[in-house]
């Protein structure tokens, strides 16, 4: 297609506006022009759009916009919520409080901007896609990056969930059941559980045909997570700082203070006063605190699932989604800050990368904490389907773009997705530090880049001049997208280059 025709069906399209707010545009031209300029993708653009009888095309689902508000925020939420909330206390501790609270407010509204964009650059063509999204503005190469980014991100994080559950379930069935710890029974094999996990919960979950179904087990799993901030703010009152830590003999012992303090992640050991263990910073900056810029970036990540929500919620507009996105962003928002400021002022300087861990150092049989590791280790379970949904649309635009649904296909692959993800979990115990690279650049381009760049390339100049407020905004948040992507690396790339350092010097 010549460059004067695709900017000549953009601003067609330009004029169209919101279709969920404006159904008046003569159907012929929209379609028309989707023919045109999709001619491999058999009006792939058109999937959102009424068909002559005034009834929606049926394209990935029949059940096409019935979700309620309510169940939409939860989807979303739950989302957004990771098991990143676990490490936002050792996060805190390595800011204080009020740098932690200001990167993570930043943060939360640039990413309620990056969906603003998403959504605008939705209603002017018409496309509730992510890919597609990206095959409007930069044609197939737009769309199979967006589609890989998007495949590799969400492969992560399912790994990085079903990771959890390998290491976290057998020790609380052990606990429970107060098992030997070096007892070779099956079910207290990581390997097994994470399989009979995935073949029993998830992939059935995940063989859903419609997106919104999942919005009760999404609140469920916003509950287990809430359950687990009550849990985080009542154990704040309950131990004393300084606190005592388990021993095996039986006894506690009392933790010196004024004794040294062990970093064993990093080798170092700093002395403590009094001051330090018990008093909260306000500001904090170590080596460990630029990890946190990205940490709390990667947190948001919630950008894949918001056009498929978009999609499936009922009566939608742009105005309405967004409601959505900044309700669930906020909810986040604040019990992201509330588990960071109570689990960090209930332990400090000594609070640990997982938060769940430190409570362990004091009683690794202690009941609510069992209990809230089993409503962790069932939100992070109920989050996989959740994020398997963009993963098998992305493929199914990358690899079948003009097959409507199919049942075979769509079983076939949400069975390959997590046999494959089961297999990394399993035999690959090394590949979060690929999992970190793919972190550190998916993550970005999901969040910034793409948004940014899919807005100022598909809002026509006529409306919006490149020169113009807005347009000049999404360059800067672009750019702003290549700096964590860099920075991301550089950290991950002096963390291998130290590890591999100290690794050597250790041996």
């Amino acid at each position: 297609m010549e460059p004067s025709q695709s900017e000549m069906n953009i601003l067609s399209n330009g004029k169209s506006h919101d279709l969920g707010d404006d159904m008046s545009v003569p159907m012929k031209t929209l379609l028309e022009e989707d023919q045109y300029d999709d001619p491999d993708g058999v009006l792939e653009s058109a999937e959102f759009l009424p068909s002559g009888d005034g009834k929606k095309p049926i394209r990935f689902t029949d059940f096409e916009g019935k979700t309620s508000f309510g169940m939409s925020v939860f989807n979303l939420g739950n989302a957004i919520m990771g098991s990143g909330i676990l490490g936002l206390a050792y996060a805190m501790a390595n800011t204080g409080i009020l740098l932690f609270l200001f990167l993570l407010s930043a943060v939360a509204a640039l990413s309620s901007y990056s969906i603003h964009l998403l959504l605008k650059s939705s209603g002017i063509v018409g496309i509730r896609a992510y890919e597609q999204l990206g095959y409007r503005a930069f044609g197939t190469p737009g769309k199979m990056a967006a589609g890989i980014a998007i495949t590799l991100q969400n492969i992560g994080a399912m790994s990085s969930y079903l990771y959890i559950v390998k290491s976290e379930l057998p020790l609380v069935i052990q606990a429970f059941l107060k098992e030997d710890p070096n007892s070779d029974l099956w079910y207290l094999n990581g390997n097994y559980l994470v399989i009979m996990v995935s073949a029993s919960i998830i992939l059935p979950l995940a063989l859903m045909k419609q997106l919104g179904y999942l919005g009760y087990t999404s609140g469920f799993s916003l509950s287990c997570m809430v359950f687990f901030l009550s849990a985080v703010i009542y154990k704040k009152f309950q131990i004393p700082c300084p606190f005592e830590e388990f021993s095996v003999n039986g006894t506690a012992s009392h933790l010196n203070v004024s004794s040294h303090d062990h970093d064993y992640n990093n080798g170092l050991v700093h002395e403590n006063t009094e001051d330090d263990h018990c008093s909260p910073r306000m500001f904090t900056i170590n080596s460990q605190t630029a990890y946190t810029v990205p940490i709390l970036a990667f947190a948001f990540v919630c950008h894949p699932e918001v056009l498929p929500i978009y999609t499936e919620l009922r009566n939608p507009s742009k105005k309405k989604m967004q409601k959505v996105s900044n309700i669930s962003i906020f909810v986040m928002y604040s019990m992201y800050f509330l588990a960071a400021l109570f689990g960090y002022l209930t332990f400090y300087g000594h609070v640990e990368p997982e938060l769940l861990h430190t409570y362990s150092r004091i009683d690794p049989y202690d009941t609510l904490i069992l209990c809230v590791r089993v409503a962790v280790l069932t939100a992070v379970t109920l989050t996989v389907p959740i994020v398997l949904f963009p993963v098998r649309r992305a493929i199914q635009h990358m690899l079948f773009p003009a097959k409507s649904f199919n049942w075979l296909r769509h079983i076939a692959i949400a069975v390959i997705l997590l046999t494959l993800i089961n297999m990394l979990v399993i035999f690959a115990p090394n590949i979060l530090g690929i999992f970190g690279v793919i972190g550190a650049t998916s993550a970005p381009c999901l969040i910034f880049i793409f948004p940014a760049v899919f807005y100022i390339r598909i809002v026509p100049e006529d409306k919006e001049p490149l020169r113009s407020p807005s347009k000049i905004v999404a360059v800067c948040f672009a750019a702003l997208g290549v700096s964590f992507m860099v920075m991301s690396l550089s950290f991950i790339i002096m963390d291998w280059t130290s590890g591999t350092s100290h690794a050597a010097g250790g041996h």
